[in-house]
């Protein structure tokens, strides 16, 4: 029997402080960038930002990428080993590309010059309004016999700070992800099980965005069904009351982490009574449901 199932996910990762994701600078106050919800602020991580991280991954897991970082430009630059390849390279299968440059386009008239991406996501947002909290520290003038100064003058430097956790989901569906290597997906999911490093800040800050809890479901269904930023701020998921024969079937969810770890028992067991299989460790999770979303 084929498997038709496409997988829907939302990770939780832990709440830490963070400055990370920040936009244009205000004068010398460094801000965090933010969209407005039911009235507030929250501040946000991009996925562009937590691809790329996945993307660093990836290639330390030595799949095979055409892309990779330069980071002795002036500017925010990549370099490509060859013309996009989806069928040869791990990144341009799963995170797609696009080319606008014509005489390379007519050089390689074989192969598409874009491609949607496999894995879909949407933007990290925090769990918690932001409460325009701020901290200051002082960057040092290079004095003495230093062989460089980027300034005059020592600089007190003034930054927005979130206490928060963040939620995102993503997406894959079995029909795109069966044309790939599966164990180019399978790297991916054990990516997310352990992502950090994400940009932000000029990689400053420690912020993990690896998960404390994740809902997935495993459906044939092409939309998740449910409100994909459902984590409310104590770490709980409010679309799981809608578990039952008549809504969601139980069969199609896996919970890890701490949504599980906190769980009463009588709750774990109608759970699991409805054909939903909870796990403790995250990564574990994701391990299990690769192999089962790729059968």
């Amino acid at each position: 029997m084929t498997n038709n199932k496409n997988l829907f996910a939302t990770v939780l990762t832990y709440a830490a402080p963070s400055s990370n994701y920040r936009g244009e600078s205000e004068e010398n106050r460094t801000i965090l960038q933010k969209i407005t919800k039911g009235g507030k602020e929250y501040s946000i991580i991009s996925p562009e930002s937590m691809r790329n991280a996945l993307r660093e991954m990836l290639i330390k897991s030595d799949l095979p990428s055409n892309r990779s970082r330069l980071h002795n430009e002036d500017q925010l630059a990549v370099e490509f080993k060859e013309f996009p390849n989806a069928d040869k390279y791990a990144d341009d299968f799963l995170f797609g590309f696009m080319v606008a440059d014509k005489d390379a386009i007519k050089k390689n008239k074989d192969l598409p010059a874009k491609r949607d991406s496999v894995f879909r996501m949407n933007l990290a947002v925090a769990l918690t309004p932001y409460r325009f909290n701020a901290v200051f520290h002082q960057s040092p003038l290079n004095a003495g016999k230093s062989p460089w100064k980027n300034s005059s003058t020592s600089a007190l430097l003034h930054r927005e700070i979130a206490q928060t956790a963040y939620q995102y989901p993503f997406a894959l569906y079995h029909a795109d992800c069966k044309r790939g290597r599966p164990e180019w997906t399978k790297a991916l999911l054990n990516a997310i099980g352990q992502l950090t490093e994400v940009a932000g800040g000029h990689a400053r800050s420690y912020y993990e965005m690896s998960p404390a809890s994740i809902v997935v479901r495993l459906t044939s269904s092409l939309v998740a069904g449910y409100n994909t930023y459902g984590f409310d701020e104590s770490g709980d998921f409010t679309e799981l009351g809608r578990i039952n024969k008549n809504d969601l079937p139980g069969s199609e969810f896996r919970l890890g982490g701490d949504i599980v770890r906190k769980m009463a028992a009588e709750k774990r067991q109608h759970f699991e009574t409805d054909g939903m299989k909870l796990y403790e460790s995250p990564q574990k999770l994701l391990s299990d449901v690769a192999e089962e979303f790729l059968k």
